[in-house]
């Protein structure tokens, strides 16, 4: 089977790769790729390596990534617009912000796909969508936010298929009349093979988002701070306040495997699901990757946990800021009992949710709809 996945990458992570690597610029189309990929950021190319693995052919393309997807075009000589219509504000507009779909649909056109998997349900767009299902026997969207009502179903309409790691989702899209599987997220396991110990490593850490949408965490994460000296590394810091406690131990941003270093050298890594995103289920990276690495996850209780993980043995929880002080003030004074659930969760995250056994699970629910 044949399966393009079309990927989108936070803009921060690409910026800030192309000022690391300038001379990644001027690299072919599969150097450029092949070097992204190594960094391990998001989902890099965990689905089409298990894929291949399987005995597919599978393919990941960055959709917003203008440098590589231009290149591509070069290389194959695809025509998108350039600017030819400069005098014409309107029309350049127009012709300017369409290149992305241009080269898409070449990319699709070239490989043939037996499914296209989107990674967003937003890119590229309902009307493109509807456009290239002459390509393709199925279109595939995974989600992992919670659809806060029917008037936000509008960009779902034109998938065959809906992907979601959150279980109360895959019912709203069910009742909604569209075709929709649940599939958990997921831990990639050769990373274990990049990641490198630390002289000094971290007694507790936090990686994630510090933006509005992130308060009820911050909230949270402040009350920590001033109880436990926490590490902390992320992404919209300037939404915080200039006195807020977590500016103090801010290391700045970290990303792909960078990030997978720190979680390797933390003793005690910290989470917090977003209410507006994931509502009553666990449904985070972060679940995955600190199991994954080996450090001891503390995160919030959901109703899904322990079909995820066992709590107390695998992995801790808490229902509120005081419990979870209490916790990690726990778990950094009794060592063996850290260190005996950090092996537990690292033990059942390469037994049951890694990307080669999701991408099994994966197929099966092709199978089913092809």
């Amino acid at each position: 089977m044949k399966i393009f996945i079309i990927d989108l990458y936070y803009s921060r992570f690409l910026d800030n790769f192309y000022e690391k690597c300038p001379e990644m610029i001027n690299k072919n189309y599969e150097q450029q790729k092949k070097t992204l990929f190594s960094e391990c950021f998001g989902t890099a190319d965990f689905f089409s390596k298990n894929l291949k693995k399987l005995g597919h052919q599978a393919k990941e393309i960055i959709l917003n990534n203008e440098i590589l997807q231009k290149q591509w075009a070069k290389e194959h000589k695809t025509k998108y617009f350039k600017g030819y219509f400069k005098n014409f504000p309107k029309l350049n507009k127009y012709f300017l912000s369409n290149w992305e779909e241009k080269i898409l649909e070449e990319q699709i056109k070239e490989f043939a796909p037996d499914i296209i998997y989107c990674q967003s349900v937003y890119k590229p767009g309902k009307k493109f969508l509807n456009k290239i299902k002459k390509y393709t026997k199925l279109t595939v969207a995974q989600t992992a936010y919670k659809l806060p009502n029917k008037k936000y179903f509008e960009p779902y309409e034109p998938y065959d298929l809906i992907i979601s790691s959150l279980p109360n989702q895959v019912q709203l899209f069910r009742d909604l009349g569209k075709n929709s599987e649940y599939l958990k997220l997921a831990f990639e396991s050769t990373i274990l093979n990049k990641v490198k110990k630390f002289k000094n490593g971290y007694n507790v850490t936090h990686i994630g988002g510090y933006g509005s949408i992130h308060n009820e965490r911050n909230e949270v994460l402040e009350k920590v701070a001033k109880k436990i000296n926490t590490d902390f590394w992320g992404y919209s810091i300037d939404n915080l306040n200039e006195n807020s406690i977590i500016r103090k131990t801010y290391c700045g941003e970290k990303w792909g495997i960078d990030m997978y270093n720190i979680l390797y050298n933390s003793k005690i890594t910290l989470t917090k699901h977003i209410e507006k995103v994931a509502g009553d289920y666990a449904n985070n990276m972060t679940l995955y990757e600190a199991t994954g690495c080996g450090c001891l996850l503390i995160t919030d209780f959901k109703n899904n946990l322990g079909d995820i993980f066992e709590i107390g043995k695998e992995i801790e929880t808490y229902k509120s800021s005081d419990e979870l002080i209490e916790k990690i003030q726990y778990y950094l004074t009794h060592e063996d009992e850290r260190k005996k659930i950090v092996e537990a969760g690292q033990k059942r995250t390469l037994k049951d949710h890694t990307y080669e056994i999701r991408m099994k699970e994966l197929m099966d629910i092709f199978n089913k709809y092809l």
